[in-house]
């Protein structure tokens, strides 16, 4: 698989869990407000982390790493993505998968098959400000509804999440955010924090009075609703 990044130990990407995060490249969205814009643009010119490698020091930790988390840019686009998982598993360890459910069949085939353990979707916005969060004219909304779906029905855990901006989302949209997910395990809102490898620049923070009006409008719709990336 085309790694690009790994951390070798985490304690936030797998709740539960010290982990490690591996980084695929290439992504089908283009998120303004992205954190990981190298990857997304440009993974080719990225250094490449050998699978070997990484496999190496995942036995060298077994005992001590409980799980890797795999994300991005988006790790559904990665061919021999159940293939990596596989030789994770066989290694004793959780997986997690970080995607935007922008593949709906690649997602239901890597649960059927027994793959993930744990999956975090993030949910780019409400349906009609989707395709401008996404940075993605022409998307075709049906497929995002339709991971949605695959996870709210599938027996392992899982979280939707949003990474809340202001210039992009607006507090009132949140309510159909929370009917589009009704019903649904877990959703975690996070605060947008500006760096220097965002897609585009300019964007801020809600204030937190605003983030705590997003976070009640959206327990009116789902049990399990927390704020990450506050303070």
């Amino acid at each position: 698989m085309r790694i690009h990044g790994f951390n070798k130990t985490t304690l936030l990407d797998y709740p539960g869990h010290v982990a490690a995060t591996v980084f695929t490249g290439g992504c089908n969205f283009r998120c303004p407000f992205c954190h990981n814009g190298e990857l997304v643009h440009k993974p080719e010119a990225q250094p490449l982390i050998p699978e070997e490698e990484v496999l190496a020091h995942l036995k060298k930790r077994q005992g001590i790493l409980e799980g890797v988390c795999i994300t991005g840019g988006e790790p559904t686009l990665q061919p021999d993505l159940a293939d990596f998982m596989k030789k994770l598993k066989a290694l004793g360890y959780l997986v997690k998968l970080d995607t935007n459910g922008y593949e709906p069949k690649t997602l239901r085939r890597l649960l059927a098959e027994g793959l993930p353990d744990y999956v975090a979707m993030d949910i780019k916005a409400s349906p009609e400000n989707y395709a401008k969060a996404a940075g993605c004219p022409g998307l075709d909304f049906s497929r995002i509804e339709e991971s949605i779906g695959i996870l709210k029905n599938c027996n392992i855990p899982y979280e939707f999440r949003t990474t809340v901006v202001q210039g992009l989302h607006t507090v009132s949209e949140f309510a159909a955010i929370g009917r589009l997910l009704g019903g649904s395990r877990a959703y975690y809102l996070q605060s947008f924090r500006e760096d220097e490898n965002v897609i585009q620049a300019g964007f801020d923070a809600f204030p937190e009075d605003d983030m705590t009006k997003i976070l009640e409008i959206m327990k009116s719709y789902l049990e399990e609703v927390q704020l990450r990336g506050m303070g």
